[in-house]
């Protein structure tokens, strides 16, 4: 069972009735079409009103939500022949960080996402999905492997931030970071970059610099997170939802500034509801703009990627 948000609370309520119904249906002896109906119509028009309204720290709670579908599972859902690739050849593997070749509508990609866990077994495992250094050169790795084979790089961004620990830092966080944005503006073959859910500082930057940056509908992308601000700003751990306001973090506000290339539509109540529908949407987007980026020729992938990332951050007067 998907679990529920307190304001997604009304609507699981009228679930669990429409549920109770329906079972109640099933052995014929009453007929309950009719309050099924009304109650079916009832929850839909709850969704849509609650989810068109939703404030930006609502918005950060369902990209945190424990049942959102990690790259792992886009991975499973929309594309075939995944063959995953381990470590960076210097120190580790950084399992926080996944990739590998796979087939996307039988177009081969290198596909390259952060991974979260599930459970605490896992998520101790992926670290919560916060890279260290080698998560992010294995990764730069693969990217160098793709473009020699020519191939299209499709990154899916998830992370709370990198991992800040003294470890990660002796071994050059910042350094492999920074040598990712260096090299993903530089690569000669198309990138797609897309925020399945939360995309944190530099952590998440370091997968997105692509010809195409997206957002699913619900994801959220910050420089740091809520907590982090208000712990900043107001020294204040309460302060969460104005600083969740002030950072703009959601798809709808960086869409505005230009900072994405577009919104992808998620599955009526979230993409947490439905993983198979939200990886049927994610993949017909991802074949449309791969689709439009193959007609560019090399070094027209990479001016054009510059050019957009300078374009950034536009300060009216």
């Amino acid at each position: 069972m998907v679990a529920s948000l307190d304001f997604e609370e009304p609507i699981a309520q009228l679930e669990m009735k429409l549920g109770e119904l329906r079972e109640l249906s099933k052995d014929g002896s009453v007929d309950f079409s009719a309050e099924i109906k009304k109650l079916n119509k009832k929850v839909g028009k709850l969704r849509r009103d609650t989810f068109a309204n939703l404030s930006r720290w609502q918005r950060t709670r369902l990209a945190r939500h424990q049942d959102r579908p990690y790259t792992l599972d886009y991975i499973s859902l929309m594309t075939t022949d995944f063959i995953e690739l381990h470590g960076d050849r210097t120190f580790g593997d950084g399992v926080s960080i996944i990739g590998g070749f796979a087939k996307i509508d039988g177009r081969s990609v290198m596909l390259i996402g952060h991974q979260k866990g599930r459970d605490t077994k896992e998520k101790l495992k992926r670290n919560f999905g916060m890279s260290h250094p080698e998560g992010y050169r294995k990764a730069l790795r693969l990217m160098k492997l793709a473009e020699k084979f020519g191939l299209p790089i499709v990154t899916l961004l998830d992370t709370p931030g990198a991992y800040p620990g003294v470890g990660a830092e002796e071994r050059g966080q910042s350094e492999a970071i920074a040598r990712n944005l260096f090299e993903m503006a530089s690569l000669t073959v198309p990138i797609v970059s897309v925020v399945i859910g939360e995309g944190g500082s530099g952590g998440a930057l370091a997968l997105g610099v692509g010809n195409r940056v997206m957002m699913m509908e619900n994801a959220v992308y910050s420089v740091i997170t809520p907590e982090g601000c208000a712990a900043i700003l107001w020294k204040n751990g309460d302060k969460v939802e104005e600083a969740a306001d002030a950072l703009a973090l959601t798809a709808q506000d960086l869409l505005g500034h230009k900072v994405i290339d577009e919104i992808i539509k998620e599955p009526p109540g979230g993409a947490h509801r439905s993983h198979a529908h939200a990886a049927s949407i994610l993949r017909r987007v991802l074949r449309r703009n791969l689709n439009d980026l193959a007609r560019f020729a090399p070094h027209k992938l990479v001016s054009e990627r510059r050019k957009k990332f300078r374009a950034m951050g536009p300060i009216a007067p």
